[in-house]
């Protein structure tokens, strides 16, 4: 396969970010192309590109360097805000990754433009139906639309799960977790 057909973005867990930054000495964040392109976002603040490499910016914009403690409250915002972590590729290398976007449904090019390609990441939700109270909260939180109310009732598409575990997040009875995909 083409290293160009490869989608520039795929989605992954908070913790799954966590990972990636860990060990990462130096780090830089940017402000974001769509916030920017959009005059800003309702959810969060616009500087949530977090980069690996200082010239892998969407914007040339706010480009600066940053500590693991500004990392560490950008994931809380993300948590807080529903942020769905969507870390990039390598424009000319798809087999590297250079850094973390940080996307919500209301500014972000991905979620407004069903057009861009993005690849699910190596997780996906699981649900216990059986303990699930069906408060839809849930429903609310998933960008991806593989979750709907139907007949009062919690409806999970499985298949249409990219795995950024924002119903984790939000779910009071904890009866969601990911898992692996396989």
């Amino acid at each position: 396969m083409d290293a160009k057909s490869v989608p520039l973005h795929y989605v992954c867990t908070r913790d799954e970010a966590r990972e990636l930054v860990q060990g990462i000495e130096r780090l830089w964040v940017s402000n974001c192309g769509c916030r920017e392109r959009r005059a800003g976002c309702k959810r969060s603040r616009v500087d949530v590109c977090l980069m690996f490499q200082p010239e892998f910016s969407s914007t040339d914009a706010g480009v600066k360097p940053v500590s693991a403690d500004f990392v560490d409250e950008l994931l809380r915002e993300a948590e807080t805000k529903h942020l769905v972590t969507r870390p990039f590729r390598g424009f000319e290398n798809r087999s590297r990754t250079d850094g973390i976007c940080f996307c919500c449904d209301d500014c972000c090019g991905y979620f407004l433009d069903d057009d861009e390609p993005c690849d699910k990441g190596a997780s996906k939700e699981t649900t216990d139906l059986d303990q699930c109270t069906h408060c839809g909260l849930c429903v609310d939180v998933c960008y991806f639309r593989a979750r709907s109310m139907k007949d009062g009732g919690l409806v999970v598409r499985e298949d249409a799960c990219y795995g950024c575990g924002l119903c984790v997040d939000v779910c009071p009875e904890s009866c969601v977790r990911m898992v692996p995909r396989t």
